[in-house]
């Protein structure tokens, strides 16, 4: 649908002034009064006036008799003589020991206009059939137990409502949800009361909320945890979520997860990003537990300090939290474990693992806003080979476009992308371009011409195509809520819809939380509607998530099944680990940004040097330094900076550059082997320093350090001309220095020299990490190179690692076309073993590579030589250096060529 006339007159102009106001780095950055606190959103002002353990009717809820279903699950009603309808409890169990806690409005009693919103498409499709049958309830004395493993519980309290879970045998609580009487579920109502007002104002922008409050709160309890983490995104330098409210506490506004497009966003900050994560876990030395609630409305949550309900002598190791959101149900989830991977392993069991990536994907990735044309790619693409930088992918961002016209080509600056794709292709690279979710009203674009005529757009209030603003100007966006959706912007994707597009040509999702320029806290109004009559307040947190999951399905069936999607986006919430990588976002070139990209790189990735402003050459050259460990690794800068390809700073600066991407090249084989474990288990790859070390207090709040999967510690330089720096080693076993191998007591902090040409970098004792020591264009030319062992004995002498190893793109690994190899070294003899399934399928992966250099740290003894079985072969020992950089001195014993293959069983005794 066209503008009306008196709006084509007026567009040029408004385009211009809202394009202008979007590009400047001024004009967008941070201004808090465009985003509402929690005093000016009525559903958080509302919650956190209530007083805990109120006899207010609405929170008096009593729960009814617990039924066995025939399902297995527990189901209950809770109910009040003031609601119009009682609510429906039901509880079911999952394995190991998570309890899955559902609660609705009974539609059966009285019905409303509208139905309460669940969530779909997040959850594991076999969830409920991997459902446990629970036993029949217990009850006495006004409360019901239900066993929910062998070592848990799950115990209601029935009037008022209190569900805790408990260890069975010593009855200590592990979490429980109202044990405060916060808990509060406002009705939906069949018709507004004449002397109430729904309505809601902010700034310019009136939510007509047709359908009345409809909010959620209740409080959750971690018992045994010293700190509670998660609730991403949000900007700051401290890994533990800090107290919101509360004595002692100053600032007072809760954990915000609502979507947004936060220009320049501050580095210490509640504030809600552009994703929305609603999982905590709570952690100490007692117990590790967690908590997920599935709803994609705005989310505050409130960590309370000890007394904030007036105790004078609050319960130690107990933390209290609030969570309110605007809409939806509770569908939420307890998990329990004897540590915090167990946790981790829980949640993944119910959202998913994180996708397998391709090996090209965990490389180096180079982007701008924007590269002009194809010479200007040409002469990045030439830039890297001529200052001997690898690099794997080249992105481009929205001025590669047709005048912001998604899957089109600026024909005038790129003529020829194919042979541009074709150019970089040849050098094992491969290119990004960014498709966003904001649609040009165009009538000559047939993206929009089709879109409309299928009627495939999010609603306004009033059932008209949804009109908003952002890069193209006046814009709609797809409704991919709906399935239907979904599949035709999947079918986008493919070649002869995607014209110019090739086989390595991946996608990046941008502005699809969703942004719109001229839209309430720069966003998507609350009343616009989706499929299914759902309100996008409903829903505003998981729109990015269904853009992600249609967007790699359409990489999915471009490639016919086989080749596994790269899709980045900027928007995500649970479960968009399982379609692929996301980041932090537009972030600044200062240090504090650089601090805080720790904490949340630990569950996102960054864009190295920041994307708004210039940074120094200091903060670019720590910046890659502490980058080359971030999961996803790439360089990104807003059009308005300074060009900052990696030799623009001077030869020195060049060198230290190429030295940090180097280091990344070299650990590529080990970090697709953690990726390889974080999509069978979850673990992530990067990890805070606690999730490895468990029962380590000094662990839990350090945001400054963090663990490549178990084997490599580092820590950044956050400070500008830093002399010194102090770095905490945790666990008993020593840690050997990545640059020369010298070794470090665990368990202890050490202050160390800051190094210009380096960060503080540590292998674990016990461990053997896989090396690539060969340099080539791209992690594609490394394929066939050799590999380099790094050993690092612990106290007994004995270390342990892994490496996998499949063709790096395909699924081909799904049906056992891989190589998995464990190496252990004990008893002064590295062994080789097959730990590859046999039942996975008839694929075969096979490869030639072989070992290279084994290299062995806290090796004690003065041997000359090792024997390689089978063969009885002989092989020198001689002392050689631990890294591969310029002027490295001999300082560790290493075996050269053994030349024993990968693929195969061996063993080398040291002599």
């Amino acid at each position: 649908m066209d503008p009306p006339p008196q709006r084509r007159l007026a567009a040029p102009l408004l385009l211009l002034l809202l394009l202008i106001a979007a590009s400047s780095p001024a004009a967008r950055a941070w201004k808090k009064d465009e985003f509402r606190n929690c005093n000016q959103t009525p559903f958080c002002k509302r919650a956190r006036t209530r007083a805990p353990h109120s006899l207010d009717a609405p929170l008096s809820l009593a729960a009814g008799s617990l039924s066995v279903s025939p399902d297995g699950s527990i189901s209950a009603e809770l109910s009040h003589p003031s609601r119009p309808r009682p609510l429906v409890l039901r509880l079911s169990a999952l394995p190991p020991h998570a309890l899955r806690l559902q609660i609705d409005e009974d539609y059966s009693t009285a019905t409303p206009p509208h139905r309460r919103f669940h969530v779909p498409d997040v959850l594991l499709p076999d969830l409920e059939a991997r459902t446990l049958h629970l036993p029949e309830p217990k009850s006495a004395g006004g409360v019901s137990t239900v066993a929910l493993s062998s070592d848990l519980d799950v115990v209601v309290k029935h009037d008022p409502f209190e569900l805790t879970v408990r260890r069975a045998g010593s009855g200590d609580p592990v979490l429980s949800f109202n044990s405060h009487g916060l808990f509060d579920f406002e009705p939906l109502r069949e018709s507004k009361p004449e002397d109430e007002t729904w309505e809601e104002h902010f700034r310019s922008h009136t939510d007509k909320r047709p359908r009345g409050p409809q909010s959620i709160t209740f409080d959750v309890s971690f018992y045994g945890a010293d700190f509670v983490y998660g609730l991403p995104e949000h900007g700051s330098t401290s890994l533990a979520l800090r107290p919101t409210r509360g004595p002692g506490v100053e600032e007072s506004e809760p954990y915000r997860l609502f979507n947004l497009d936060v220009f320049e966003y501050l580095h210490e900050s509640p504030f809600g990003l552009y994703g929305s994560i609603p999982f905590m876990i709570g952690h100490g030395a007692r117990a590790s537990s967690g908590f997920f609630w599935l709803n994609a409305a705005e989310m505050q949550i409130d960590v309370l300090a000890p007394g904030w309900d007036g105790s004078t002598t609050p319960e130690n190791g107990r933390i209290d939290t609030l969570w309110m959101a605007e809409a939806g149900v509770i569908d939420a989830f307890f998990f329990v474990g004897s540590e915090p991977k167990d946790v981790v392993k829980q949640y993944v069991s119910v959202t998913g693992t994180p996708a397998m990536p391709q090996q090209f994907a965990t490389a180096y990735h180079q982007c701008r806003w924007n590269y002009r044309d194809e010479a200007d790619v040409d002469g990045v693409d030439a830039g890297f080979d001529e200052h001997d930088i690898p690099y794997d992918v080249l992105w481009l961002d929205i001025e590669h476009t047709d005048g912001k016209r998604y899957f089109t080509w600026d024909h005038s600056a790129f003529p020829n992308p194919e042979e541009m794709q074709r150019k970089i292709a040849d050098k094992g690279r491969k290119m990004v371009t960014i498709v966003d979710p904001h649609i040009k009203r165009d009538s000559s674009f047939h993206l929009h011409q089709e879109a409309t005529e299928k009627g495939y757009y999010v609603k306004d209030a009033n059932g008209n195509d949804y009109d908003g603003w952002c890069w193209p100007g006046s814009s709609s966006y797809p409704d991919m809520l709906n399935p239907e959706i979904r599949e035709w912007w999947a079918d986008k994707f493919s070649y002869e819809s995607y014209k110019g597009s090739t086989p390595t040509l991946y996608i990046w999702n941008d502005m699809n939380e969703p942004s719109v320029f001229n839209g309430p806290e720069v966003t998507m109004p609350r009343d616009a509607l989706h499929y299914g009559d759902v309100e996008h307040r409903e829903l505003h947190n998981a729109y990015g998530y269904y853009f992600h999951m249609a967007t790699a399905d359409g990489l999915l069936k471009r490639g016919e099944g086989k080749d596994r999607p790269f899709v980045l986006s900027r928007a995500f919430f649970a479960g968009t680990q399982r379609y692929g990588a996301v980041w932090t976002g537009d972030n600044s070139a200062d240090w504090d940004h650089l601090k805080s990209s720790i904490p949340m790189v630990l569950t996102l990735g960054a864009d190295v040097g920041g994307f708004f402003g210039n940074p120094e050459p200091d903060l670019l050259v720590r910046w890659y330094q502490v980058g080359a460990f971030y999961p996803f690794f790439r360089g990104h800068a807003h059009h308005d900076t300074k060009r900052r390809e990696p030799w623009l700073f001077g030869e020195r600066r060049t060198a230290i550059i190429r030295e940090a991407i180097h280091v990344r090249y070299s650990l590529l084989p080990y970090f697709y082997t953690l990726f390889r474990e974080a999509s069978v288990s979850g673990i992530p790859v990067m990890r805070p320093l606690w999730l490895e070390f468990p029962d380590d207090k000094e662990t839990y709040n350090n945001g400054e350090a963090f663990m490549v999967g178990s084997s490599l510690l580092a820590q950044g330089i956050y400070e500008e001309g830093q002399k010194s720096v102090s770095v905490y080693l945790p666990g008993k076993e020593s840690w050997y220095d990545l640059r020369n191998g010298s070794p470090y007591k665990g368990s202890m902090s050490h202050k160390l020299q800051v190094l210009e040409d380096s960060i503080p970098s540590f292998q674990r004792g016990g461990t053997i990490v896989p090396r690539k020591d060969r340099f080539r264009r791209s992690s594609t030319q490394m394929v066939n190179d050799p590999y380099t062992l790094v050993i690092a004995l612990n106290s007994s002498n004995a270390a342990e690692g892994e490496l996998y190893v499949d063709d790096g793109k395909s699924y081909d690994y799904q049906q056992g076309a891989f190589i998995h190899r464990r190496f252990v070294f004990a008893d002064s003899k590295l062994t080789s073993l097959n730990i590859a399934p046999d039942n996975l399928g008839k694929k075969k992966f096979t490869s030639d590579c072989v070992v290279e250099r084994i290299i062995i740290l806290g090796l004690r003894s003065g041997a000359k030589k090792a024997i390689i079985e089978p063969g009885n072969r002989e092989v020198e020992i001689e002392s050689g250096p631990v890294s591969l950089r310029s002027g490295s001195s001999p300082v560790a014993p290493t075996i050269r060529r053994p030349n024993v293959r990968i693929a195969d069983d061996w063993t080398i005794r040291i002599a």
